[in-house]
């Protein structure tokens, strides 16, 4: 594994407690950084920041990056602890509900939306003011290779991380010259808990199937491209969509 040099800077990993959150995490801690992690589920948030903790300086909060009063809050927290914040990895989110789009009901519809879109606004509306002040910052979102074509039976997840997207194209537009740079993930079939909220029929079907990888992502390999993003090696990229698909992405 390359070692990308963190040290002395400080990252927010939303949703840090488990899967592709905590990996980066871990990425970012063996570099050197300081890591805050802002999870929903206490239980699972304490024994990650317990196991993290041999790793280097890390933190947890529990937070619900939906709501704009906690992440609010949250955020004056973490600056207590670290009065800088140089990266954000917005990576907090749910799986899509299975069923057609006109099924849904407006409560599912919102709650998808509240989480896996609303909650990239508000964390990057938390961190950008102090970022370009400083004139550093990366900006990770985690979006999904169904916001770029169109998960199927999945329209409200579809809609949320389509939305990551062209939130990420448009910040990394607007903060193109303040020296934070903002960029965009879109994993395919990354084998974490997530995929234990869709049945074994669509995820061969729907996932597998169009990988031509064959197989399913890691964790650690969604990681090592976040933390790259998220390094001061990535100074030329801002706005822009990176592949995380297993060559199904088509463009």
């Amino acid at each position: 594994m390359n070692r990308l040099d963190f040290s002395g800077r400080t990252a927010i990993v939303t949703g840090g407690a488990k899967g592709i959150g905590f990996s980066t995490a871990e990425r970012l801690l063996d570099g050197g950084a300081g890591v805050c992690l802002w999870d929903l589920d206490e239980r699972r948030l304490a024994r990650a920041t317990e196991a993290l903790s041999e790793r280097g300086e890390v933190t947890g909060l529990v937070v619900d990056v939906g709501d704009a009063g906690a992440v609010a809050a949250a955020m004056e927290a973490t600056r207590d602890a670290h009065p800088v914040v140089d990266i954000l990895v917005a990576n907090a989110g749910i799986a899509g509900i299975i069923k057609d789009a006109w099924d849904y009901t407006l409560e599912e519809w919102h709650r998808l939306l509240r989480v896996d879109l609303t909650s990239v606004f508000l964390c990057c509306r938390a961190v950008v003011p102090q970022m370009v002040e400083r004139k550093y910052g990366r900006i990770v979102v985690v979006s999904s290779i169904a916001g770029m074509e169109g998960a199927p039976r999945n329209a409200a997840y579809s809609a949320a991380k389509a939305g990551a997207i062209g939130f990420t194209k448009a910040l990394g537009k607007e903060l193109a010259q303040s020296g934070v740079i903002v960029n965009c993930v879109t994993p395919s079939g990354i084998e974490t808990e997530l995929l234990g909220d869709v049945t074994q029929e669509y995820l061969e079907k729907t996932v597998l199937a169009k990988m031509p990888i064959g197989r399913l992502g890691q964790p650690e390999e969604a990681a090592a491209m976040i933390a790259w993003l998220a390094s001061e090696d990535c100074s030329f990229s801002t706005g822009a969509v990176f592949d995380l698909s297993g060559g199904r992405a088509v463009y």
